[in-house]
């Protein structure tokens, strides 16, 4: 497999958190891989001996101090300037081997991501808890947003410096990489999914990943992003549930007033009046902030084109 040309700079970031046993391997293989690329480790408040490791492997070591990989992935994004940015978890599942493939197809078809999305057969690599999360989230991900991945969760991507420069970066956990797949899509990036083997971890590296507590973490974001993404579809359902709602208790209030003249249920009337008027305003304010939402995409992606496009070869 081929190397790419030395003439883009390109950083390998990986974000740490107690991973010494298995930090110097992935420090080693993309190494071995990428001999042109600076090799950043970013420590999460390790309790073990990762930073010393990984300085030892040969890796330019940095410390961030807010708990999380969001945080994490922020602070990198914010620090290094390089044309490719290569990112992988520091667990040592994911192959370097593969790395100058997804730099070759970012840079041959000049986009702005590269997913490796994984596969694999070995059960203890991939939990079938992970693997049936992936697989909801990431279908639930692709009604709203649109289907153009099929492992939103991996943490294996490489991206250009226009990706990287212009993501917001507002995640704090296991989430960002539901932001960074929203934040393509949202943008209508060029983007691709390369198939990279999944490897087991070694004896006594365990998973940081907890199936249901960042599952709902990310449910939460998902949420959260279509409010922001998406607020008439949002607000827009909202309103029409409430409406649905107003509907069943008005209809047959009115149906005996215009049969009686009499509304024996008084007290019922007003609930349905004043639902009505809720899915009204929620409508209404799924309007403005959408108007809002554009302005802000429309800002997003000027930021996005201010930067060049990954160099072909």
């Amino acid at each position: 497999m081929s190397v790419p040309s030395s003439d883009p700079k390109i950083a390998v970031l990986i974000p740490c958190y107690n991973e010494a046993q298995p930090i110097v391997h992935v420090v080693e293989d993309f190494r071995a891989a990428l001999p042109d690329a600076e090799i950043y480790v970013y420590d999460n408040n390790s309790t073990d001996d990762t930073a010393a490791v990984a300085r030892a492997a040969g890796a330019i070591v940095r410390v961030e101090t807010q708990q999380g990989k969001g945080n994490v992935v922020r602070r990198m994004f914010a620090d290094i300037e390089a044309d490719i940015y290569v990112m992988v978890d520091g667990d040592n599942t994911y192959e370097a081997k593969i790395a100058p493939l997804l730099i070759d197809k970012l840079r041959a078809e000049t986009l702005d991501m590269v997913s490796g999305c994984r596969v694999t057969e070995i059960q203890e690599a991939y939990r079938p808890g992970h693997r049936f999360g992936n697989w909801m989230l990431t279908g639930l991900v692709a009604r709203i947003f649109g289907k153009r991945t099929t492992d939103m969760l991996t943490g294996y991507r490489v991206f250009s410096r226009r990706f990287v420069k212009s993501f917001p970066a507002l995640s704090r956990g296991f989430e960002i990489e539901t932001e960074l797949t929203v934040h393509a899509l949202e943008l209508r990036m060029p983007i691709a999914d390369v198939e990279t083997d999944y490897i087991d971890r070694l004896p006594g590296s365990d998973s940081k990943l907890s199936t249901i507590r960042d599952g709902v973490r990310i449910l939460k974001m998902i949420v959260f992003l279509v409010k922001e993404e998406r607020p008439l579809l949002m607000f827009g359902m909202i309103g029409l549930a409430m409406g649905v709602v107003s509907l069943v208790l008005g209809v047959p209030i009115v149906a005996e007033f215009l049969g009686t003249g009499l509304v024996p249920r008084f007290p019922t009337a007003i609930l349905a009046a004043s639902v009505m008027v809720i899915a009204v305003l929620s409508v209404m304010a799924g309007l403005i902030l959408d108007t809002v939402t554009l302005g802000r995409r429309e800002m997003k992606r000027m930021a996005y084109l201010a930067l060049p496009a990954v160099s072909r070869k």
